[in-house]
């Protein structure tokens, strides 16, 4: 795993495997099958949004019943201590570096992937996000945190990286009549991912719980062999389109109307564009606010509507009994399940819709009406109205997840669709960016309010206010987001020598159809989809269950 070079290197018959050459769609291919197979994928490493199901047990893997705590312990020494149990605040750096390593290595790692095709980076991403959970299993069970860092959260994340963009600039080469749908459905997979993936640990976690282990390395390594299957099944299920392939009947929208270029520019010059900056701020901008709600979900609903949520609304959250806000705690994980529900719709749902309003529109649907709803989330709490606070966030994170979904097809039409991939792997730096400003700011500012005195039920009003002026920063970065400039489009000569060793491959196709992309939901594609359909249906099913208690 030293370098994508070494992936590249592979020698013999597996090397020709894994080849781009090998994954040309033939003749009667259909283009249905792609989408699946990214889901396959993005399904299984979005469990890097629900690793925090393991925190509580693991902070007392060596007391078992409770906590062995060692509180004057510095995060250095908690790296190599095994004798003392970890703190749930240590554990949770895990999330910086899922999603510092995933953008670092998208950025790095993506102008390979799109010379070596997505079957050879789902299966470098298979090994990495498999692997790095086996060697996290082994660091749980010695016990030294800094293992389990290095391989969930280093190793696992250059596979979250490699495979969050393996399936996007060929989604979007397939679909370039639907380019946000296409997207949309894969990116879909990642927000669900934690659905499955949450429900599942729990389960294995029981089943594997013994006096002497609280169950979750094993539970670790059991998941590692499954995403891996599963991650591989994907890879290999991937198909390129050959060069030159359109949609049958298929017109490329006008230039002029649509702001979708039909010019290629080059990985090299896309980030010398203020068009690359001014989408990085636009989505740095957006994720920010949206995953500061996401890390505060929980405790803002316990805090504002306290006793309100169990029948007694003139208890403040201080007031509350041990047992009582217990009974709260569950219900409070109802609300993060159900605002993941609306995080993973709002992949779908706007993203599509941008096919037809256009990306630029999208994205001031987004910033607008996000300054309405924040602005307007103290007012919610101080009416009491759970339904309209519950409803106004969830719209939120469908526009967090809509944002994620909808910008690989901004790029798509600023940059053409030669580099798309490795653009958009760099431009995943602002997300991990956002990673970190978002959960700084809210958590900085409840923890200056709290000091300060202000009540519980207001600890987020100031907060509210500052996701605002984020946004408002965001609508002006947008506006200001124009065609690019002409000088940095590739010539046809440039593009044709790109795509020379397809059109080796396919010698004599003409531009069209020739038999591949067409068939709908044909049998061979109604089952790929049943297979990762029937998974994500229990875990909307197990997260309408657990999001009922809200009522």
């Amino acid at each position: 795993m030293a370098t994508a070079d070494t992936a590249g290197s592979m020698s013999g018959a597996g090397a020709g495997i894994l080849d781009r050459e090998h994954t040309i769609a033939k003749a009667g291919f259909n283009r249905w099958l792609v989408p699946p197979a990214a889901l396959c994928i993005h399904l299984c490493i979005g469990m890097a949004y629900g690793f925090s199901v393991f925190w509580l047990p693991l902070s007392r893997a060596i007391g078992l019943t409770a906590p062995k705590a060692c509180p004057d312990i510095s995060l250095w020494q908690e790296l190599f201590t095994t004798s003392c149990d970890w703190r749930v605040a240590s554990m949770g750096w895990m999330f910086t570096l899922f999603f510092v390593v995933l953008g670092v290595s998208a950025a790095i790692w993506g102008g390979w992937l799109e010379r070596a095709g997505p079957r050879k980076a789902g299966v470098v991403a298979a090994l990495c996000w498999g692997g790095g959970l086996i060697i996290g299993a082994f660091g749980i069970y010695v016990h030294q945190l800094w293992i389990m860092w290095l391989g969930s959260g280093v190793i696992g994340g250059i596979g979250l990286g490699l495979g969050y963009i393996s399936p996007v600039s060929t989604l979007i080469k397939w679909f370039p009549d639907r380019r946000g749908m296409a997207t949309g459905m894969a990116i879909m997979g990642f927000g669900g991912g934690a659905m499955i993936g949450a429900p599942l640990a729990d389960l294995l976690m029981n089943y594997f719980r013994t006096p002497t282990s609280v169950g979750v390395w094993e539970t670790f390594v059991t998941m590692g062999v499954i995403y891996f299957v599963f991650m591989m099944i994907g890879a290999f299920a991937y198909r390129v389109t050959p060069a030159g392939w359109q949609p049958d009947g298929w017109t490329p929208p006008s230039e002029k109307k649509t702001m979708i270029s039909e010019h290629h520019v080059h990985l090299d010059n896309a980030h010398k564009t203020p068009q690359f900056w001014l989408i990085w701020w636009v989505l740095c901008l957006n994720v920010s606010a949206g995953i500061g709600v996401i890390g505060m979900a929980s405790p803002m609903l316990q805090e504002i509507f306290a006793g309100k949520l169990i029948g007694l609304p003139n208890v403040a959250f201080s007031q509350l009994s041990a047992d009582q806000k217990t009974v709260i705690a569950g219900i409070a994980a109802g609300f993060a399940g159900l605002l993941s529900l609306f995080n993973i719709g709002g992949r779908f749902f706007w993203a599509s819709l941008s096919d037809y309003i256009g990306r630029k529109n999208t994205y001031y649907t987004f910033f607008i009406l996000g300054i309405v709803l924040y602005a307007s989330a103290p007012t919610f709490a101080a009416m009491g109205s759970k339904l309209l606070f519950v409803l106004g966030f969830g719209i939120i994170l469908s526009m967090y997840g809509g944002g994620f979904a909808t910008v690989p097809a901004y790029l798509a039409d600023m940059f053409g669709t030669q580099f798309v991939g490795a653009i958009h792997g760099r431009l995943l730096t602002a997300w991990s960016t956002a990673g970190i400003i978002g959960p700084v700011v809210v958590n900085y500012i409840r923890e200056f309010q709290l000091a300060a005195g202000v009540p519980r039920d207001q600890l987020y009003n100031t907060t509210m206010y500052i996701l605002c002026a984020m946004l408002v920063a965001g609508l002006i970065c947008n506006y200001l987001v124009k065609p690019v400039n002409p000088k940095w489009y590739m010539n046809e000569a440039e593009v044709a020598k790109l795509q020379a060793a397809s059109a080796k491959s396919q010698a004599g196709v003409q531009h069209g159809s020739f038999g591949i992309g067409k068939g709908g939901l044909d049998l061979s594609a109604a089952l790929f989809w049943l297979f990762v359909g029937i998974p994500l249906a229990w875990g909307v099913w197990k997260t309408l269950v657990s999001a009922a208690k809200i009522l």
